[in-house]
């Protein structure tokens, strides 16, 4: 009875441990980990517009994601931080918590689910093709057959434009740059017949620029719908996000915002 006497101690011990250990992961599940305290910091390729841009009258970041991303952090209680971030470094920069999600008109893909977790989307989109007015003889993807197509590196439209000729057979010539606005002037100066990118990006560009360039739409260009990336160790931070912007949709501030970008 002696020696059961230390054992039960033992035992007792080794439970209170356990469920310490077990409290601490849950705590650690419910803790919203942030680079800074009182901010949300964004990583963001601010060269996209209308999504996110520099004001060249203000010199601020502004845009239909820099407008969101603010009003999430808002009724988090936080204030949102705009690192930005060259779209080739901008999942890397995440995963050394640069900062806490990337909200830059990032596709959800299966390849880029790998490494981190997306919140629900808050944007569809598709790609298209833009030329410039006076190219009359692209008017579907098979057009582009012997063509240069500008893409931004990494990105959907340059995902499309690979499966084109891998999938499809169109012999065309894929020319990366680091950003959509190199990749426009491609276009424009003639260095390229043509660019694939998001619709939204395109309309704009063509609006801004009338007479300039031209927009195709095609079949082929399934749509695609945006998310904010998170770290997969901040679950917390993910399930908030998703929490906040079920409400901004559902009282009409995503809306607002929305029309203040795109129109009704």
């Amino acid at each position: 009875m002696k020696k059961a006497v230390p054992m039960l101690v033992v035992l007792a011990a080794l439970l209170l441990l356990g469920c310490a250990q077990q409290t601490e992961q849950k705590e650690e599940q419910t803790q919203i980990k942030l680079v800074e305290p009182g901010y949300l910091t964004v990583g963001s390729d601010i060269a996209y517009p209308p999504f996110e841009f520099t004001d060249e009258k203000t010199g601020e970041y502004t845009g239909f994601d820099i407008d969101l991303m603010k009003e999430i952090a808002k009724r988090m209680g936080l204030e949102a931080k705009f690192v930005n971030t060259a779209w080739d470094g901008i999942i890397p920069g995440l995963l050394s918590h640069k900062y806490d999600v990337i909200c830059s008109a990032m596709t959800i893909t299966e390849e880029r689910a790998k490494q981190v977790d997306f919140s629900d989307p808050y944007f569809e989109a598709r790609q298209v093709i833009i030329t410039r007015a006076d190219v009359t003889e692209i008017n579907d993807v098979d057009d582009l057959n012997g063509k240069v197509v500008a893409v931004q590196q990494g990105t959907t439209g340059d995902f499309a434009a690979q499966r084109l000729k891998d999938e499809k057979g169109i012999q065309l010539e894929i020319k990366r740059f680091e950003g959509t606005p190199e990749a426009l002037m491609a276009v424009q100066k003639g260095d390229a017949d043509a660019a694939i990118i998001d619709n939204f990006v395109a309309y704009i560009a063509a609006k801004e620029n009338p007479g300039i360039y031209r927009v195709v739409e095609s079949d082929e260009f399934a749509p695609e719908y945006y998310g904010i990336a998170v770290n997969k160790d901040n679950p917390a931070l993910l399930e908030k996000i998703n929490e906040v912007l079920k409400e901004i949709k559902e009282d009409g501030t995503y809306d607002e915002i929305y029309n203040k970008w795109f129109g009704e």
